[in-house]
């Protein structure tokens, strides 16, 4: 399967484009070198190979949700650069 200049501008109008006759050519090359890549996968031998929905197996990666201790306010503040009171000081964004 290749695709031709009269493919390339087709598509290029379905999706609102404009190529300059160059650009068309080099488009056209570009999606036939994509094709014949995929085709190339084709050759490969898939018999006997199970579809995969993912690349592992593993179904959470995640930690399990625990409650356990957290820092106090004085600890938060310890690395805080500006603060006021128990809070953190940042520069005004909103006018």
């Amino acid at each position: 399967m290749s695709v031709t200049t009269k493919d390339v501008a087709y598509i290029a109008e379905l999706a609102r484009l404009n190529f300059s006759e160059p650009e068309m050519e080099k488009m056209t090359n570009e999606l036939n070198a994509i094709l014949q890549y995929v085709e190339k996968l084709n050759e490969v031998d898939t018999d006997g190979v199970e579809p995969l929905s993912s690349i592992h197996d593993q179904v959470n990666v995640l930690r399990d949700d625990e409650k356990r201790e957290s820092i106090t306010n004085e600890e938060a503040m310890m690395n805080a650069p500006d603060r006021l009171d128990r809070f953190f000081r940042v520069p005004k964004v909103i006018g």
